[in-house]
């Protein structure tokens, strides 16, 4: 029976967006309808996912919450519903300071709001639906794959193991059939995230299961792309590296997050790694998947970052020369080590300068990196069109947050794969033609 429509705002990461389309799956077997992301909500309910990494991303989703609040206070909005990170980390402070909200779910207790607004029908829906089923809210070729929640590494710096708590593994099989569920929905690219992929297997059977679980993955039919997301460089299991040179449809592409370079910064960041086996790790990897592109992430403005220190990291950035490079400026998060133990001693404007300078070279890296690429035969996946262009991505390029080829000319279809040849090269795209 038709209920309504609920409106979900997801805020944050791509996990948050599992956690939200999960839900929704759900909410939709006993007779919701669930929008996602509507540019003009009118839902009679809406759910905000909240993020709560850092200052931006928490004032961000309070002033979602705010903004829903007033639709409700003007009539507009019968129910509003808060989950996510936010409320897993602050829900007294929020239940005390906007009761205008309904209820507040976290990070593991939102099956509850299934309990709260669902009622499953015994002649149509006798019983809730496999959990790893989703409604899809990303385009029907592509979709994102949680295999952990948590984190065990207590870097100085980050509050996620305060909201998510300890490293939590997925068992195989389960993520398995999750994998053979999203196939069967038309998925062919998938992008394997987790706060932690290092660590994965290690909570269950107190071994590095990710090279074990990606060639499982490899060869289930219809698997055309697999993309890796947030590895951890400490105690990084080699062997994946292996699995990624003998699989085709593993992408040579990996996410992992670096943050620093020095020894001092390492240190005063608590990454249980030195610069040197850093950098021989990156060499690793590069020697074992040639071609391979890396993606990483670093920091500036830490507690503790000297000139000198920041001064060697541009060098290593302009040495290192990654594919893909974001970088943040440090956020003073109540509870973290650092926040305890250290001085946020670096004002705000040099924190924003040295950001502005280190994007600055990595944006000069990957200008060049990007003409190398100019009368190259790749393959792409399409992903939208605008106007007459195609729009589309290398198996080096992970949605929403890389690079896209541009293409000029052909009748293509969204979600099917094309060779290219590239034409043309900017410090962030890539303008093709098709072969």
């Amino acid at each position: 029976m038709h209920k309504g429509e609920i409106d979900f705002i997801t805020l944050g990461c791509s996990k948050n967006l599992v956690d939200a389309e999960r839900v929704m799956r759900q909410l939709e077997a006993t007779g919701w309808t669930c929008v996602h992301d509507a540019e003009q909500p009118k839902g009679e309910i809406c759910v905000i996912n909240t993020c709560g990494f850092i200052g931006d991303a928490k004032e961000e989703s309070i002033n979602m919450i705010l903004q829903m609040a007033e639709r409700k206070k003007r009539g507009q909005l019968g129910q509003l519903i808060v989950m996510g990170c936010l409320s897993e980390r602050y829900r007294a402070e929020l239940e005390a300071e906007l009761p205008e909200v309904d209820a507040y779910y976290g990070k593991f207790d939102f099956e509850g709001m299934i309990d709260r607004l669902g009622t499953y029908s015994h002649r149509t829906n006798p019983r809730p639906l496999p959990w790893f089923e989703r409604k899809l809210t990303t385009p029907s070729h592509y979709a994102y794959l949680k295999i952990s929640e948590g984190c065990n590494r207590m870097c100085s710096y980050c509050a996620i193991p305060l909201i998510t708590g300890r490293h939590t593994s997925r068992h195989k099989e389960e993520i398995l059939n999750e994998v053979r569920w999203l196939v069967s929905q038309g998925v062919k690219e998938l992008n394997v995230i987790a706060q932690d992929l290092s660590s994965y297997g290690l909570d269950i059977e107190h071994r590095h299961m990710l090279p074990e679980l990606i060639d499982e993955m490899a060869q289930i039919e219809g698997v055309k792309w697999i993309r890796l997301h947030y590895a951890y460089p400490t105690d990084f299991p080699e062997e994946l590296l292996d699995v990624m040179a003998k699989h085709p449809n593993v992408c040579k592409y990996l996410d992992i997050a670096l943050q620093h370079c020095t020894d001092h910064m390492l240190t005063l960041m608590r990454r249980h790694i030195t610069q040197e086996e850093q950098d021989r790790l990156i060499a690793t990897i590069r020697e074992r998947v040639p071609g391979i592109c890396i993606r990483t992430t670093l920091m500036v403005g830490h507690p503790g970052e000297t000139e000198e220190d920041f001064e060697q990291l541009k060098d290593w950035t302009r040495r290192m020369r990654f594919d893909r490079m974001g970088a943040f400026a440090y956020s003073d998060e109540e509870g973290t080590y650092a926040n305890r133990h250290y001085k946020d001693d670096i004002a705000d404007d040099i924190k924003q300068q040295r950001l502005s300078e280190l994007m600055a070279i990595q944006q000069e890296v990957s200008g060049e990196l990007m003409q190398r690429k100019v009368g190259q035969t790749m393959r792409v996946i399409i992903d939208r069109q605008e106007g007459d262009l195609f729009i589309g991505r290398t198996e080096f390029d992970s949605p929403e947050v890389d690079c896209e080829v541009l293409i000029e000319n052909g009748d293509l279809r969204v979600g099917e794969f094309y060779d290219v040849t590239i034409t043309k090269a900017e410090e962030f795209d890539l303008y093709a033609t098709i072969c």
